[in-house]
């Protein structure tokens, strides 16, 4: 019997060989993988003990079994993927027949949960992670509130529908069609930055009346504070709006909105000179800070009375959540007064700047801050020119809420407040003028002092 050549038998071998290379064989790193299936098991243990809990058929164990065979399907392919999720499917399927047949309900929650699951699994086998843990513990936060968002549903009238719809095509469909960048013929008009102004409005409405109905008068005082971050002339116009009912309760959180709206103005104007222009920042330190102690005892003043007199709580039929009306006419305003200040700024130099940050305090002094921050970093203007715009744009701020207030047609609300405002202002102004000499002393006396101011 003779040998076979060593090359014929290769040669021979050789199709064997390729065949069994056909086979799909895949060397996984052990820590890797673990990790992978370990967060898709936690992942689904997370959801599978909100419904055991809830007394669901699919419970902890299964919705492990889930994300596991999930992310064993996404370590091995697209289409073990795609066979496991259909798998998962018809076992959500088979638990809503078997579900009909013994209690003549069904289990729709719960099976789309099942599905979310394995597709988080799957993520996670594909090396996501961020992803499907976000996935997971939202729909978890689903199924857990679920009585409080029923009920949150059932009580919407349809007048709160429409408004919620026309907030989200404000910001979703109208916003992202409009075109970037200033347009025109001598780039003056910014359609979107127009465009936010309306958004604020229309979502601090929003989320003003949500706050309201969920907290009563306690809301009003957060969406002060809350909104001042944002655009304090804006909120301050619709807490005036929203003490129109002249009960004293609501006056008097309003009142105190009101001068958290301007505090918050104050604080956020501060950060922003100190993060963008820390120089400019120091000189502005004074009257900044006079302000907002002045807004602070304001506030504690009005809150003690308030402990002392306090007036049953009624029902309240409250208005619309916002006025898209009121949020148009603002948007234009924005824009004619963003011309103006270019215009300005454009013409007549450095009495211009402070034109432009008078005008966007008045529109923005959040804008108007960062706009004279950045001009102390490019080198255009001195330190002190821009601490002093700054401030004069956040005293616009303070003063332009005066006639926003008349929104509220209460001589008493509008009195308290107007003494406020003016008084804060009238420290501001006197702290913007010591600040300066004050600062000179200050340098004199510590030398690191200077250097931090550049000086």
């Amino acid at each position: 019997m003779s040998i076979p050549d060593p090359h014929t038998a290769q040669a021979i071998a050789a199709p064997l060989i390729q065949v069994g290379m056909s086979l799909p064989e895949v060397k996984w790193p052990y820590l890797v993988s673990l990790t992978r299936l370990s967060l898709a098991l936690a992942l689904g243990l997370l959801i599978g003990l909100e419904r055991e809990r809830r007394g669901k058929d699919a419970g902890l164990r299964t919705f492990g079994l889930i994300a596991l065979l999930g992310a064993m399907g996404g370590t091995l392919g697209d289409n073990y993927a795609y066979l496991i999720l259909f798998l998962t499917g018809i076992l959500a399927v088979f638990l809503n027949v078997q579900r009909l047949r013994t209690n003549g309900s069904n289990e729709l929650t719960t099976s789309a949960a099942m599905l979310v699951t394995c597709v988080a699994g799957i993520l996670c086998g594909k090396g996501h992670t961020a992803t499907p843990a976000s996935i997971i513990v939202i729909v978890t936060a689903l199924l857990a509130w679920k009585d409080r968002l029923t009920g949150f549903s059932l009580g919407l009238t349809e007048n709160e529908m429409r408004s919620a719809l026309l907030l989200a095509i404000l910001a979703i469909v109208i916003y992202p069609a409009l075109p970037l960048g200033a347009i025109g013929p001598w780039h003056l008009i910014e359609p979107r930055a127009a465009w936010v102004t309306v958004i604020l409005i229309a979502g601090i409405g929003f989320a003003n009346y949500v706050l309201w109905k969920m907290y009563g008068t306690r809301g009003i005082v957060m969406a002060g504070f809350l909104g001042g971050l944002v655009n304090s002339s804006i909120t301050v116009s619709e807490l005036a709006a929203r003490a129109r009912d002249n009960r004293p309760d609501t006056v008097s959180a309003a009142y105190r909105g009101i001068l958290l709206a301007t505090g918050a103005m104050l604080i956020r104007n501060g950060a922003l000179l100190l993060i963008l222009a820390p120089a400019a920042a120091l000189t502005a330190t004074m009257p900044f800070a006079v302000m907002l102690i002045l807004t602070t005892a304001w506030f504690f003043v009005d809150r003690n009375s308030m402990q002392k007199n306090t007036a049953p709580h009624e029902q309240v039929e409250l208005p619309l959540p916002f006025s898209l009306s009121a949020a148009l006419k603002y948007g234009l305003v924005f824009l004619i007064l963003h011309v103006a200040g270019v215009v300005a700024q454009r013409g007549f130099g450095e009495a211009g700047f402070y034109a432009v940050s008078l005008i966007g305090g008045v529109v923005s002094s959040a804008s108007a801050v960062a706009a004279a921050a950045s001009l102390v970093a490019n080198g255009s203007v001195p330190s002190h020119v821009a601490s002093t715009g700054a401030v004069i744009a956040s005293l616009a701020s303070v003063l332009i809420n005066l006639p926003l207030v008349l929104r509220a047609h209460n001589r008493g609300l509008t009195l308290r407040l107007s003494i406020a405002m003016l008084s804060i202002s009238a420290v501001g102004i006197v702290g913007a003028m010591a600040a300066k000499p004050l600062l000179n002393f200050l340098l004199e006396k510590i030398p690191t002092l200077a250097q931090f101011a550049g000086v």
